[in-house]
């Protein structure tokens, strides 16, 4: 009689390791303070990885690196899955350490972070073993069998440790059975993720009541939006604003039980819980902030109107130390992120914000609390989910440093090209040429575009708004027939211009033209 086939045994393997996989991430949705062995493996992955390998995942893939990352790491355990699965035809016993061995190791990358409870980190694990070798079991071994109609049950002579045959009826079972852990498991997965607390964080959000800023944000001025179709808006809205940061799961705290600590090389350290932070006057500000990984042109930069309490009179209650010249920003996942404490003290507009466009922060961007300041990338400024300002000198390094960015973060000038589009078909006649500019903390004050070998051509600018704002800008253009290259450059306050010569996003950000092509018909 003939084993179990290896198609159906890689079947088999695949629902076995989707149910443990799957019962293991509601085991986790179900008890507080359990990890994600998925997400844990994750983490790992990203604090781990090699800093070249990071960086080209971040300019590759962009904000889309998370959900690749997951989705590699899923595709590997249903592959896991397939080659245990054919494994147990010749042991189930040897299959079934494979999956235990699988379930350790998500453990022991849950464990690697020491946030995580060893027993609860070890229920997720034990659960998902458990469940995953049942299911194999169930698979392989235990499922009612018999033999075809044509052959005497007497002949079968199966060899100890193997599965038996299957008749076309118990194949029919079969795949009903493997198809239905499957899906329990994956139905058991997303309701884990659910039960993780992205529900509940809505909910959280909308008991927050924002108090009135003592310093509001100044009226936009008539003519600082050009209003030019397909030019980016002067504000970001919230669910269209970039995210890059190396939470695979956004945290879930209640404010309720969130505080700040204000520590290290303060005289005076304290701790403020939500409300007491709520009750500190607040101000408003408007704010462009990007992400060191913005390639030229790119879209990992916004604009937004944000409130909080500035970090001045944080830092002065504490009370500096001599020497105390960095200020890191904790996060409650472990990240850290680290600036010069003169900027905190020096750029009025530099908060700890709790409100973004008249709202309270979304998960995805630090709820409850986070850091702005003007003029820094987000890799040395930005944490989200804030739950500590440590003070330190300047030798202590924030999580990217390590990892190959540079020490000193400062956004440099940027232009970027938005109508037309890279590779668009416009028609010949009179066009607009338009797109934004940046340079927070010292503003635009000019922005020229070059048409092919052209001179450069000075573009109308918005009106002048904030520094820490960035600037839309349009050139009229008589678009001739063929094909063009348009290139643009800006000029900051301080007299800056944008420069030509092109570099990568690492160690300190992209620079260069931004250059697009284009055909006029």
């Amino acid at each position: 009689m003939r084993p179990v086939g290896r198609g159906s045994a890689a079947l088999a393997g695949i629902a076995a390791v989707a149910a443990g996989l799957g019962s293991a991430e509601l085991v986790a949705g179900l008890v507080p303070q359990a990890p994600s062995l998925i997400l844990a493996v994750g983490d790992f992955v990203v604090d781990n990885v090699p800093g070249p390998v990071e960086q080209w995942a971040i300019a590759t893939l962009g904000t889309a690196d998370k959900p690749v990352l997951i989705g590699g790491i899923l595709v590997l355990s249903a592959l896991f899955g397939a080659l245990l699965g054919m494994l147990a035809r010749r042991s189930a016993v040897l299959a079934s350490g494979g999956i235990a061995l699988f379930a350790l190791l998500g453990v022991v990358a849950a464990l690697a972070d020491d946030r995580n409870p060893v027993f609860r980190t070890v229920l997720v694990g034990l659960v998902g073993a458990g469940v995953g070798i049942g299911v194999l079991y169930l698979l392989m071994v235990g499922l009612p069998r018999r033999a075809p109609a044509d052959e005497p049950a007497s002949t079968v002579d199966d060899e100890p440790g193997t599965a038996p045959a299957l008749s076309p009826v118990d194949r029919r079972r079969f795949l009903a059975v493997t198809g239905g852990a499957t899906v329990l498991g994956v139905l058991a997965g997303i309701g884990g993720y659910l039960l993780s607390g992205r529900e509940r964080i809505a909910g959280l959000r909308a008991a927050v009541r924002l108090p009135a800023p003592v310093r509001q944000a100044g009226p936009v001025p008539a003519g600082a939006d050009l209003e030019i179709p397909g030019l980016t808006p002067l504000f970001i809205p919230n669910e269209e604003f970039y995210r890059i940061d190396t939470a695979l799961r956004v945290p879930v705290v209640d404010p309720a039980d969130w505080q700040l600590e204000i520590r290290g090389m303060v005289d005076n350290p304290y701790t403020l819980t939500y409300a007491e932070l709520m009750e500190l006057p607040q101000i408003e500000a408007d704010i462009t902030i990007a992400c060191v990984s913005n390639e030229v042109g790119g879209e990992l930069v916004g604009n937004a109107r944000w409130q909080g309490v500035p970090l001045r009179p944080l830092l002065e209650r504490a009370g500096l130390q001599e020497g105390a010249t960095q200020l890191i920003g904790r996060s409650v996942d472990g990240f850290t992120a680290g600036f010069p404490t003169l900027t905190a003290l020096d750029v009025e507009e530099a908060m700890v914000a709790v409100a973004m466009n008249g709202e309270p922060l979304p998960a995805e961007h630090g709820f409850p609390a986070r850091l702005i300041v003007p003029g820094l990338y987000g890799y040395v400024s930005a944490t989200k989910w804030l739950s500590a300002i440590e003070l330190t000198d300047w030798d202590v390094d924030g999580y990217w440093i390590p990892r190959g960015w540079a020490k000193e973060g400062p956004i440099k000038t940027q232009s970027r090209i938005d109508v037309p589009g890279p590779r668009a078909t416009v028609a010949a006649g009179r066009t607009p040429i338009a797109g934004v500019a940046w340079a927070p903390t010292r503003g635009i004050e000019r922005v020229e575009v070059r048409i092919d070998d052209g001179p450069w051509q000075e573009a109308e600018l918005a009106a002048p708004y904030d520094v820490d704002v960035w600037r839309q800008w349009m050139l009229p253009w008589e678009a001739t027939p063929g094909r063009h290259v348009i290139a643009a450059r800006a000029t900051d306050g301080a007299g800056e211009v944008q420069t030509d010569q092109r570099t990568p996003v690492a160690p300190d950000g992209a620079s260069g033209y931004p250059i697009i092509e284009v055909v006029v018909e």
